[in-house]
């Protein structure tokens, strides 16, 4: 674990270069998840190359019950760049889960505050929130939607902050008394805060945001939404920069109701915790909730294409458990750029590459596959 000391005071210092690099970073997304006949699969969410040739490549596991995969480590991890698969025995990528990293992540809670839910179902789901908030890192960020009689059928209770106490004080006030409830423009909402959530940093200045949820606390009713259950799915459907979606459903036994939840957490890669009047199970289902949010991984990988400006493939594939034989592919891009000389770049990247030293000169950089096509030969060895 020594590479893991080596690399840890990095972390702080990249988020800070984040926030001076923002127009050199690269956001990009892979297309549809990948989901294995094994019952896991892996989706790439997010890829940056602002100390390159050091690139950051984010991504979310899961399993047939969407909890994420435990204790990924190299050896579960295959890494292709231009179709040409990285040596794990070169010590070119490492691979660190979220949880222990400087990076922030944004939810957005969406509260049901329909009259309906008076009584024990709404003081649960406020308590709900309340835990919520408790369990976050310090740096993670939540905002508050309500869902309530207002002309657009929902009042935003608190923009994104990082602060329980102020949080909670935006808690202390909510009632119960929506005659409606327009989910569907809710979580339209919710969805629109999360887009403009990720990269930017609007209450501090050492995060830098990297994902963002939404979890939705209600019965699941929806009452004359402006827009339509399927509008909504194919918005979810189509975003650039996947936004999982939690549900705890309220009220009573599961009805109709919670298989709008249902179907909304399904459709973007989310949870749903079928409450009902067992509030017992609350704080099991938010502890669970965090802890897939924050078991999303990071790899950084050293690339060896020279500075062109132009981007490049990468795929990372996931192996689980080690020695199946199986592993399941991911793709995305990044940008072969020269990051600006500032202090602080040069400083990361020489932390970095520590962890990651370049490797000598002779040295193949690629497995090696005796059916592959030869191609030409390149500097080092490479070819």
């Amino acid at each position: 674990m020594k590479w893991w000391n080596r690399l840890r005071p990095v972390a702080a210092e990249l988020i800070l270069l984040m926030l001076v690099l923002v127009a050199a970073l690269v956001a990009n997304v892979g297309h549809a998840a990948t989901v294995g006949p094994k019952g896991y699969g892996l989706k790439i969410f997010r890829v940056e190359s602002g100390l390159y040739p050091f690139v950051h490549v984010y991504m979310r596991t899961f399993d047939q019950e969407m909890n994420p995969l435990v204790n990924l480590n190299v050896l579960n991890i295959g890494v292709m760049v231009e179709g040409r698969a990285y040596d794990p025995r070169k010590k070119q990528y490492i691979i660190q889960p979220l949880r222990g990293r400087e990076e922030a992540t944004r939810s957005i809670l969406v509260l049901d505050t329909n009259k309906a839910l008076k009584g024990p179902d709404f003081e649960a789901m406020v308590r709900a929130a309340a835990r919520f908030i408790d369990a976050k890192r310090p740096q993670d960020q939540v905002a508050l939607l309500a869902l309530d009689n207002s002309s657009e059928g929902y009042s935003m209770l608190s923009n994104f902050d990082r602060e329980p106490s102020v949080l909670g004080r935006r808690l202390a006030d909510l009632q119960p008394r929506a005659d409606k409830t327009r989910l569907y423009d809710g979580v339209a909402a919710a969805m629109q805060m999360a887009a403009s959530a990720v990269g930017s940093d609007s209450s501090s200045d050492v995060e830098y945001v990297v994902s963002s949820s939404i979890i939705i606390l209600g019965s699941g009713r929806d009452d004359d939404s402006a827009i339509s259950r399927s509008d909504l799915m194919t918005r979810i459907s189509g975003l650039a920069i996947p936004t999982p979606i939690y549900a705890l459903g309220f009220s009573g036994q599961e009805s109709r109701e919670h298989r709008n939840l249902q179907a909304l957490v399904k459709n973007s890669f989310g949870k749903f915790y079928p409450i009902g009047s067992a509030h017992e199970t609350i704080t099991r289902a938010i502890e669970d909730i965090q802890q897939v949010m924050q078991s999303d991984y990071v790899l950084t990988f050293r690339a060896y294409i020279p500075v062109d400006g132009g981007r490049h493939n990468v795929k990372v594939g996931v192996e689980y458990p080690t020695g199946s034989g199986i592993m399941y592919y991911d793709s995305s891009t990044f940008e072969a750029i020269e990051p600006p000389t500032f202090p602080r770049i040069i400083d990361a990247q020489q932390k970095i590459d520590i962890a990651i030293p370049p490797l000598g000169k002779d040295e193949e950089l690629y497995l090696k596959n005796p059916f592959a096509p030869a191609g030409p030969a390149q500097p080092g060895g490479k070819s």
